[in-house]
């Protein structure tokens, strides 16, 4: 009898994964739902924090979506989609990091029934561009626009909007003493804002109200020798030299050989190294420095040597707080010290170094070229002043953003409840399959005020049927398209009354990075996982590959 065996073909190696089809895109869906769910409790004022252990131990507390989605380790090839659309929200605008996701989750969970059922996922992809669109047409016609000839009323603004942010953090009860500070040190930067022009230095004690904002450059004292102590600590109208160069004895380099005869040629050789280092400090002295940082060390000859002239010296400053230094003094970063000019110096009119807690800073304020500044936090735990400072980063992205694009909308909610009936509304112009698509779409908005309700412990039902109706009677004195979550009363308001603002740029950014995850998962319809690199092949029958 013939043989009608076929070969078997193998195109992949051996241990290969491959899944496809509708519960390939399943799959991936309710990957992204356990990330969404993982994080869906951080949102609003009333959101609850994450503790996060790490592989080393490192303790980590936050209700920020990207910190915590970063720290979670997350090996779903699919889920990994989320990260980076929460990292790209935090880059782009600091805040709403934890919407984003929520959004992207509740997309792929409208759609997932579609999916189900059979429904091409081009058609889903297509209908919610389409709305994703729609949407953003409509935050660009309902944004409120603010005035920027009036800088009491745009300081207002940006104090909002700071608040606005931190009011789900963990320092939401000392907001209104944050927003000045944060709005203030947004203010002292030039027009284009430079996020490394704002330090942030943290010294764990003290009460929370203890940090401080400098209208200059503040850094921790390096490390230093014994000489350091007696030099002055308080200067007024000092000149400051910036550099880059050693100032100390070097050991010779491994395996130096320098052979001599006699002991001379020895005494030769250290008078010279002596005699170069010397003749670097007299051409310092002799510019008329009074403070002299470095980025490499300074030895103890060096800092003995300017101690006896009354000059303050610091060596091991970090290039940050370098460049921050030259930037509010003046002068430039110098490699050499032979022919120093006047102009190559900074200027300040107070220097001083001070006890910050348990610490010592060195503080340049009173800088006429001054476009940086120093926040300086105090806590009395390490993980709640890390916390904050993640808020403060947040609040100060917020209100660069707000300065770029002075375009707001309400928040708690308000916002999305009215593109939601706005494509309730034109779902109704569109036939065919788009239509229940694009209602979906209205439908999955609704998350982030249910998810509000949720997590403050409200009837998200009772609170969404109310706000269904104030904006179903936009027109009417009544209603209005600002109505959102009222956190403090269990109840609904305008929250642009209430002074709940947020850039529309942020809502802009998340709507579109939402859809767009989204729309990448929805389209994957095979995944080939390749087998580890120490997977070993089953022996194959002679004759049966190709």
């Amino acid at each position: 009898m013939m043989n009608t065996m076929q070969p078997r073909i193998i195109l992949l190696k051996e241990g290969t994964d491959t899944s496809q089809g509708v519960p390939q895109i399943v799959s991936n869906i309710n990957a992204c739902q356990m990330v969404v769910e993982a994080i869906r409790t951080t949102l609003g004022p009333r959101g609850m924090d994450k503790l996060i252990v790490d592989s080393r131990e490192k303790v980590t507390i936050s209700n920020d979506g990207a910190t915590i989605l970063g720290l979670l380790d997350i090996v779903h090839p699919a889920a990994k989609t989320l990260v980076d659309i929460a990292r790209s929200q935090d880059a782009e605008v600091g805040d709403g990091t934890t919407t984003v996701t929520l959004l992207a989750g509740e997309f792929m969970k409208q759609a997932k029934p579609y999916i189900e059922d059979g429904m091409n996922s081009q058609i889903i992809i297509r209908s919610f561009r389409k709305a994703t669109s729609f949407a953003l047409k409509k935050i660009r016609e309902v944004q409120v626009t603010v005035k920027r000839d009036d800088p009491m009323e745009q300081r207002e603004l940006l104090k909002k909007c700071a608040s606005t942010s931190m009011c789900s953090k963990l320092i939401a009860y000392n907001k209104d003493f944050f927003s000045d500070m944060v709005v203030d040190a947004v203010m002292c930067l030039d027009t284009l804002l430079p996020l490394n022009m704002i330090g942030i230095k943290k010294v764990t004690g003290g009460s929370v109200t203890d940090s401080q904002l400098i209208g200059g450059v503040a850094f921790k004292k390096t490390f230093s020798y014994a000489g350091f102590e007696m030099q002055p600590k308080t200067y007024k109208q000092p000149k400051v030299l910036s550099l880059n160069i050693e100032l100390e004895l070097k050991a010779e380099r491994d395996n130096a050989e320098c052979r001599i005869d006699n002991v001379e040629e020895y005494q030769r050789i250290v008078d010279a190294e002596w005699n170069i280092l010397y003749a670097k400090l007299d051409l310092m002295v002799a510019s008329g420095a009074k403070i002299i940082l470095s980025k490499l060390p300074i030895g103890d000859v060096a800092t003995q040597y300017f101690a006896d002239r009354d000059i303050f010296c610091a060596g091991r400053v970090t290039q940050e707080d370098l460049n921050r230094t030259v930037k509010a003094c003046g002068g430039t970063i110098l490699t050499t010290v032979n022919d120093i000019r006047d102009q190559d110096m900074g200027l300040c009119q107070l220097f001083e170094e001070v006890q910050i807690g348990n610490e010592r800073y060195n503080l340049f304020t009173g800088c006429p070229k001054a476009k940086t500044c120093t926040l300086i936090l105090r806590g009395g735990a390490e993980q709640f002043i890390d916390e904050t400072e993640r808020s403060l980063h947040d609040a100060i992205m917020i209100v660069r953003r707000a300065l770029k694009n002075d375009s707001i909308v309400a928040g708690g909610g308000a916002i999305e409840m009215e593109l939601s009936k706005e494509l309730r509304n034109y779902a109704k112009t569109i036939h065919g399959k788009e239509q229940l698509l694009i209602t979906a779409y209205a439908k999955a908005l609704e998350i982030i005020p249910r998810q509000l309700c949720d997590n403050a412990g409200f009837d998200a039902i009772t609170i969404l049927n109310k706000l269904r109706q104030k904006h179903a009677q936009d027109d009417s004195p009544s209603g209005g398209k600002w109505m959102g979550v009222d956190i403090t009363s269990e109840d609904i308001a305008d929250n642009f009354e209430a002074c709940v603002w947020e850039p529309s740029i942020v809502k802009i950014n998340a709507l579109t990075a939402a859809c767009e995850a989204c729309c990448t998962i929805l389209s994957i319809d095979e995944t080939v996982k390749n087998p580890n690199s120490n997977y070993k092949a089953p022996n194959a029958l002679p004759g049966n590959q190709f």
